[in-house]
């Protein structure tokens, strides 16, 4: 075991992820374990990198956008265009998220409707959908 590392097990644990997931993540280079031998091994940059895929896919970036939020994450300098580019990464975030809320709230309006009106409709007598 290689000190202050968490093994393949101990990361699926800590993020409840699937082994498949972080086997993708590394297949994909977002992430990059110490090997030994047949073990992987994750130490504190690998640990926060998982930390940003892990919010980044809880905000619904596609994996090229977390991608890119960690090279911003990791660059030596955070530049005025960096720090622009990451905005206008997060505003056009925002603005899907808002969409598929507007959406939902309609299906969920529209469900709750259905649903009334069997309920309704089995009161009466004459179920229907």
């Amino acid at each position: 075991m290689i000190e202050n590392c968490l093994s393949f097990k101990q990361m699926c644990e800590k993020f409840e992820c699937t082994a498949r997931t972080l086997r993708h993540y590394e297949e994909i280079e977002l992430l990059f374990p110490l090997k030994e031998d047949r073990s992987r091994w994750y130490g504190k940059r690998e640990i926060t990198r998982m930390k940003l895929i892990m919010k980044g896919r809880r905000f619904g970036f596609p994996l090229e956008g977390i991608r890119r939020w960690l090279l911003m994450y990791e660059s030596d300098k955070n530049n005025d265009e960096q720090i622009l580019a990451w905005i206008e990464m997060a505003t056009n975030q925002i603005e899907e998220l808002k969409a598929k809320r507007m959406n939902l709230d309609q299906s969920i309006k529209e469900l709750k409707s259905l649903r009334d009106y069997s309920v309704k409709s089995i009161k009466d007598g004459s179920p229907s959908l």
